[in-house]
């Protein structure tokens, strides 16, 4: 009973180790300054580029490694006895959580394009937003930033 206590512990930490090594969010060219957090914000400018970003959908980070790890766990409990039993069980589950971040960072697809818009507000400054649609915007418009959104003015 102790042993089972210990890999379930073992198995449970190295999920949510495996869950950690995630891969840093992809940085875009553009500058980005991000709106006030506080409050009604709106600022007025004029569009200066417009590129195409593609944005991807996940499940959330480390469902994978952490499903993985406790199939693995399962699976590896079934196998032999004793001792044998307790590496089977760790092997299991440190395998499982690989294979399932693995699975999960090959089923992430782009699922939508969004528009990142650069704007060159009238105080000299640059901000850069990230949205779904352009609602016939092009580059050069004057336009308003309001709580992270552009709108032609």
């Amino acid at each position: 009973m102790n042993k089972t206590l210990i890999a379930t512990t073992v198995a449970m930490a190295s999920a949510v180790f495996l869950t950690a090594c995630g891969s840093p969010p992809q940085q875009t060219s553009a500058p980005y300054y991000p709106a006030s957090q506080t409050g009604y914000q709106s600022s007025f400018g004029f569009i200066e580029s417009i590129q195409v970003v593609a944005a991807n959908r996940s499940t959330g980070p480390g469902v994978g490694a952490v499903v993985g790890g406790v199939v693995g766990g399962i699976l590896g409990n079934q196998v032999g006895g004793g001792t044998g039993k307790d590496v089977a069980t760790v092997v299991g589950v440190v395998g499982g959580a690989v294979v399932g971040n693995k699975i999960e960072q090959s089923n992430r697809v782009a699922t939508r394009d969004l528009y990142q818009i650069s704007v060159r507000l009238d105080n000299g400054t640059y901000q850069s937003v990230q949205q779904e649609s352009l609602d016939g915007m092009q580059v050069g418009n004057r336009v308003r930033v309001e709580n992270g959104h552009v709108y032609r003015n």
